[in-house]
């Protein structure tokens, strides 16, 4: 046995061999290729703070973001059926949601919060992209059911995150239901006199982008979002022309008016409070400097 090489030699190489760094430390940008470190970005509220393009944010992060101190009730949604359909392509999907449901900790892809936003109560139903890519099916119709229908109970706006890949397969005709049953809830809202705002993210594409993600009273979305029906692809090969650049994202929408207005992450919260605040024709206190409330602490009170 040649202690040297087995015994003294293992221990330097421990001594001198630099640690592992983890793969979550550091995400590279999608847009500029520039490497961020996960402090500064969670700080930057997961926006590049070298070219300002904006990476996913997962749904308990722009809850905290949006809600007043990050404080919000989470409403407990109905029940459906795991594989209706018995599907089955590579694997069975039932196994696909063990698999999701085991990873994020949801049920299914859409989470419905409600709580202060500037001293106002609003209503959230936000996607989950993580959760087989924020696709709907029966459980997502339900949720934005369950979220219009506290609105008009707590007589309170309504607020829509789509990131969503369109209607589940796995579901078939049941997904697709899920469309009138969503612009249903949405014109409940509506009846009630109270404002339903839609705020895309990337992407909300297929017949989420078909339903309720576009009757918004007011639609907003992120900087660069990929907004639309099909993808960009598959519209070449139909039409036989090449799109323009930019086609289908946020900008480009609101250029050609099916996007009221594109808003940067930082000022989300700010501008929800200030629409809300109009629609339902109530104000932000004001008071002296001194005594003026935090972000988190403005006080809404009803016009008079």
């Amino acid at each position: 046995m040649n202690w040297i090489t087995n015994i003294v030699r293992p221990k330097i190489r421990a001594l001198v061999k630099s640690k592992d760094v983890p793969d979550n430390m550091w995400q590279k940008c999608p847009e500029c290729d520039a490497m961020l470190f996960h402090r500064d970005l969670d700080k930057n509220m997961n926006v590049c703070y070298h070219c300002d393009y904006h990476l996913k944010l997962d749904v308990d992060s722009r809850m905290k973001t949006l809600f007043d101190k990050g404080k919000y009730t989470t409403a407990e949604l109905p029940k459906t059926a795991n594989d209706p359909l018995k599907f089955k392509d590579r694997k069975k999907y039932s196994d696909r949601l063990k698999e999701h449901r085991a990873k994020t900790g949801r049920d299914d892809a859409i989470v419905v919060a409600h709580g202060p936003m500037g001293g106002q109560t609003v209503v959230v139903a936000a996607f989950d992209f993580k959760f087989q890519g924020g696709s709907m099916g029966s459980a997502v119709g339900d949720g934005i059911l369950t979220a219009a229908r506290i609105a008009v109970q707590q007589n309170a706006p309504l607020l829509v995150i789509p990131a969503s890949g369109g209607a589940r397969m796995q579901e078939g005709a049941l997904s697709l239901m899920q469309m009138p049953r969503t612009t249903i809830a949405v014109e409940q809202v509506k009846e009630a006199g109270l404002p339903y705002v839609v705020l895309l993210t990337d992407p909300t594409t297929g017949g989420v982008s078909a339903s309720f993600a576009m009757l918004g009273d007011i639609q907003m979305a992120e900087p660069g979002a990929q907004i639309g029906f099909a993808g960009r692809r598959v519209i070449e090969e139909t039409i036989r022309e090449q799109l323009p650049d930019g086609f289908q994202t946020a900008e480009y929408l609101q250029d050609h008016g099916m996007v009221d207005m594109v808003v940067h992450r930082k000022d989300l919260r700010d501008t929800l409070i200030r629409i809300f605040g109009m629609l339902m024709k109530t104000e932000i206190k004001k008071t002296a400097k001194s005594e003026a409330p935090a972000k988190d602490d403005i006080v809404v009170e009803e016009k008079k």
